[in-house]
């Protein structure tokens, strides 16, 4: 009598596959994050006001951080079903040269995206309450 293992768990696959579905959306998110940057670069040069500045900050957070979340997808797909339930599998696929690529794009987003965060975004003054 033979006993086998399924390969992989059935929730590997369904977060595969939605990972693969995420990922496709990844070209056309990226470039809202460039025209989101491409705003903000022209509100900068034409000394716009904080609150101009402040909303185009928080647009490019959004596209980046939806970006980012896409560039995951697309790394977590590229590792293959397995490595959803194997950190062996993780580490093996981080190293093909595929993997590696998305890993440096996910890095390189989420360091633009703390970067926008601290210097892109101006905080406004908020006055202090006077105590009684």
């Amino acid at each position: 009598m033979a006993f086998f293992r399924p390969r992989v768990s059935r929730e590997a696959e369904v977060r595969f596959h939605a990972d693969q579905e995420i990922s496709r959306s990844y070209p056309e998110l990226i470039e809202k994050a460039r025209e989101a940057e491409r705003t903000l670069r022209e509100l900068k040069a034409a000394e716009a006001d904080d609150i101009e500045l402040m909303a185009a900050g928080q647009a490019l957070d959004r596209a980046l951080t939806d970006a980012l979340r896409a560039a995951e997808a697309g790394q977590r797909a590229t590792f293959g079903v397995k490595a959803y339930d194997d950190r062996i599998a993780r580490r093996k696929a981080k190293a093909t040269p595929e993997g590696a690529m998305w890993t440096a794009e996910v890095e390189r987003l989420r360091t633009l995206r703390e970067h926008n965060r601290l210097w892109n975004i101006p905080r406004i003054p908020r006055p202090v309450p006077a105590t009684a």
